[in-house]
């Protein structure tokens, strides 16, 4: 049995302006139109096990906050899956070890797990999917299994694993002879034209069982850990197709990457080389290398006009952007943040974050437009006593039912049809009738209609901080208090 299992975690800070820490970068959508972790999705439902048979689910382990987005990343493709939700990360092992624990509990000891990060890409499908299959057999053989790629030039971002003896047939796989860290241009200069390194991938597959026996010798408190917090949840588990794990248990586990906890240390570890258009989403200039150049080694993404400019790399989410006289610079626009940085600064773009993170502007955490379990909304226009913002709900989705101490709200639907529920009492409202809702009024937005439904909501009040919410029923499971 073949489960993949995709870790969807982290923020992407050096993808910011587009990836933030409430829609990071697996949700980000690339130039044509589908989003990494969608990619993901659709690349692990594709493959096969030894027997032919497609994977019958998918294990997602991820952040609680990005389980609906997750959940309609899956949805919109018609997948089954299944998920463990993190209350924060704790790094790889951790999450990879309660993944191998699910798969044991609710599926089989023998399952060949594989371990998919969500913010990668890879072109080549078929060739993609052999290695899978090369990686299964040796998983059945008791290897802990790494994927490492052919390296095409000198890269010093990535580590590298130095390939040791030949397993089985010619391209099956070798013996892991040493992991590497990110070596200096030199060093990495070497390692390619040996022909005896490959980059980590940081894909991963072997047996559940295998591994936990692996973290058992290799990082006993790690192995501890997860145990007693898969003890926890084990009552829970059955029937269930998300799991939430407890803050208070999950933060007595280990801060530690797979990496150093198990693979560099165990004897059983395996790698399958391939050559299948991998690539690390790790940062705008790998962005930029998907587009195809112009004739002046420029590329672009949205409504751009670049004029007497070489080596540029523009990308506009909605509105014109012209480039003029420009050379090796990048330029990434969004409604509310724009990037200016000399290409050889995509590394640093994470400064930023940090920088703004300080001083607590919304723009490291939130878009305008947020997503959330019953559609979204974008903030239209702001002021000291008033918020504009556009809402759009899902057919059948429905607001919790709530109340605001500090502001009114008066909501006038554009599009589709509104069923309103203030203190009790129902209303049905259709495009161009609005409704008003009074501070301290108990309310509820509903969709009842087969169509989205889009509104303009005006709010007007002393605070407008999206905390000032006390929720009374919600159906997504959400607090008082949560956004």
């Amino acid at each position: 049995m073949l489960i993949p299992v995709i870790l969807s975690g982290g923020a992407g800070t050096r993808l910011w302006p587009v990836s933030r820490e409430g829609h990071p970068k697996p949700f980000m959508k690339l130039a044509d139109g589908e989003s990494l972790l969608g990619k993901t999705y659709r690349r692990a439902a594709a493959l096969h096990d030894k027997n032919g048979g497609k994977p019958k689910t998918i294990l997602t382990v991820t952040h609680r906050d990005y389980y609906f987005m997750s959940r309609d990343e899956l949805d919109q493709r018609d997948l089954n899956g299944e998920f463990l939700l993190e209350p924060f990360s704790r790094n790889t092992a951790a999450a990879i070890a309660l993944a191998a624990r699910y798969a044991i509990a609710l599926h089989e000891p023998e399952a060949v797990l594989l371990i998919l990060p969500a913010d990668h890409l890879i072109l080549d499908q078929a060739a993609f999917a052999q290695a899978v299959v090369q990686a299964g057999r040796l998983a059945q053989q008791g290897y802990m299994v790494t994927f490492g790629i052919k390296p095409n030039a000198p890269e010093t971002g990535f580590g590298y694993i130095e390939c040791g003896q030949l397993l089985g047939g010619e391209g099956a796989g070798y013996d892991v002879a040493r992991f590497v860290e990110k070596p200096d241009l030199e060093t990495a200069k070497g390692y390619v034209d040996s022909g005896r390194y490959l980059w980590n991938s940081g894909m991963f597959a072997f047996q559940a069982a295998t591994f936990l026996q692996e973290l058992s010798r290799h990082a006993p408190e790690v192995s501890l850990s997860v145990e007693q917090c898969w003890n926890h949840l084990a009552s829970s588990a059955k029937d269930a197709s998300f799991i939430e794990i407890p803050a208070d248990i999950f933060a007595h586990v280990p801060d530690i990457s797979v990496d150093y906890a198990v693979f560099e240390k165990s004897e059983r570890v395996a790698v399958v080389p391939g050559d299948f258009g991998w690539s690390d989403i790790g940062s705008w200039n790998a962005v930029r290398d998907l587009l195809s150049p112009d004739e002046n080694n420029n590329r672009s993404c949205g409504d751009v006009v670049l004029i007497d400019s070489s080596n540029t790399y523009v990308q506009s989410d909605g509105r014109l952007v012209a480039a003029l006289g420009l050379d090796n610079v990048m330029v990434i626009d969004t409604p509310d943040a724009l990037l200016v940085a000399h290409q050889d600064k995509a590394q640093d773009v994470k400064k930023v974050v940090a920088q703004i993170k300080k001083t607590n502007h919304e723009a490291y955490r939130l878009h305008r437009t947020v997503v959330r379990p019953w559609g979204s909304y974008t903030v239209l226009e702001e002021g000291p006593h008033h918020k504009i913002k556009r809402i759009e709900v899902k057919p059948g989705a429905s607001l919790s039912l709530q109340l605001h101490h500090h502001r009114s709200e008066h909501w006038v639907v554009v599009s589709g049809m509104a069923k309103i529920t203030c203190d009790g009492r129902e209303t049905l409202i259709q495009a161009n009738e609005s409704s008003y809702i009074h501070a301290g009024q108990q309310h509820r937005l509903e969709n009842p209609g087969i169509l989205p439904c889009t509104m303009i909501e005006v709010q007007c009040g002393e605070y407008l901080g999206e905390d000032d919410i006390v929720r009374f029923d919600d159906k997504y499971g959400r607090s008082t208090g949560a956004l």
